[in-house]
């Protein structure tokens, strides 16, 4: 199969859907990769590396969606990106369509079959292998982004995370307890910040009890646990998920008015609208905005800023999909329950329940038959 990469366009993007070492895996395995010049350079990789693995540079993005069968990016495809998809291309990325109207209808309008990274669905029928390493890294960075808006100079209240001694440190109120919350809680705690983890699973929040021995206060995620949390917080990372579908809005613009002045709201649930009823996509060229005296964080590609770091993780995880999907075109997809799962558009309809409920269109059952 003839597998395109281009280079990422939205601003401040500087991940690369295949490195170096993925492409000459691709390669190996008898399919053509064709890169566009500059793709890699964001994780400082030049067009030299990618050509001495045997992948071939192409002079824009144009020719790689000629001419690819397979494309393989990051971020979801933009305006200019979609209308030039076609029928007989596969996508994958992530999406993130569930608060992307446009997109979806681009997607749809272009009669391709598009894969999204987020809904992907693991062995085990529950984790989403592809998901997770970018919410690693994402939970991680909340925390650099929340101790970085705290400052004064950033509109914060001017508080260390982790306080000094004879001075308290920051509380930090995390809502939700998967692999963002755990990240997040981690990196929390290990700066020296008071921590509470919120989540609506007894089993999640006893395993972080186990994992963290003590050092974060868990508690039942009920309406009035949120409020309390919140009101008393001096950060707030907003880690909720609900694969596919719209986060659900846990912080209302009324609770702005009674959280304490310059505290601070990151929200990592952004790419699916957000879990904070303020919330609106923002990017890296300016990471804040204030409403109501609290400092807003929605950066919607936050592992973005760490493109070395996020770009090897990503592609440690998606490789294997990657080769199963070129070795066997879209049946592979029909093959692969895990697959299966991930696919939200194929010729023309939305496929997965959560994102056409979402965006309140029609599902299709996709079939493999042309």
């Amino acid at each position: 199969m003839r597998v395109g990469v281009v280079k990422e366009i939205k601003v401040h993007e500087y991940r690369v859907g295949l490195t170096p070492d993925s492409a000459r895996e691709f390669v190996a395995a008898g399919h053509e990769v064709a890169v566009e010049t500059g793709a890699g350079e964001g994780i400082g990789a030049s067009d030299a590396d990618y050509l001495a693995v045997g992948a071939e540079i192409a002079p824009s993005a144009r020719e790689i969606f000629a001419q690819s069968e397979l494309i393989v990016k990051v971020k979801e495809p933009q305006p200019s990106e979609w209308v030039q998809l076609r029928e007989d291309q596969i996508l994958f990325a992530y999406l993130h369509l569930a608060p992307d109207p446009r997109q979806a209808e681009g997607l749809m309008a272009s009669g391709c079959t598009a894969i999204a990274y987020e809904t992907v669905i693991g062995p085990d029928g529950t984790s989403l292998p592809l998901l997770a390493p970018m919410s690693e890294v994402a939970g991680r960075l909340a925390i650099e982004a929340a101790g970085t808006a705290l400052q004064r100079h950033s509109g914060g209240r001017g508080m260390l995370l982790g306080g000094v001694p004879g001075v308290a440190p920051a509380r930090v109120a995390i809502l939700g307890g998967g692999v963002v919350g755990t990240q997040a809680a981690r990196m929390a705690v290990g700066l020296g910040a008071e921590v509470s983890v919120l989540d609506r699973s007894l089993p999640r929040l006893r395993q972080l009890d186990d994992l963290f021995q003590g050092r974060v206060r868990t508690r039942f995620a009920s309406h009035a646990a949120i409020e309390a949390e919140v009101l008393g917080a001096d950060a707030v990372i907003g880690a909720v998920l609900i694969a596919g579908a719209s986060a659900p809005k846990l912080v209302t613009r009324a609770m702005l008015k009674e959280m304490k002045k310059g505290a601070v709201l990151v929200d990592v649930s952004i790419d699916q609208g957000g879990c904070f009823e303020t919330s609106h996509p923002i990017t890296h060229a300016e990471p804040t905005y204030v409403v109501d005296g609290i400092v807003h964080y929605c950066v919607a590609n936050m592992p973005g800023a760490v493109p070395h770091t996020s770009s090897h993780a990503l592609n440690n995880a998606t490789l294997p999909y990657g080769l199963k999907i070129a070795s066997g075109g879209r049946a592979a997809i029909f093959e692969d329950p895990g697959l299966r799962a991930g696919l939200n558009v194929d010729r023309g309809s939305i496929t997965h329940p959560a994102v056409a409920k979402s965006l309140g269109l029609a599902l299709k059952r996709p079939v493999l038959a042309a």
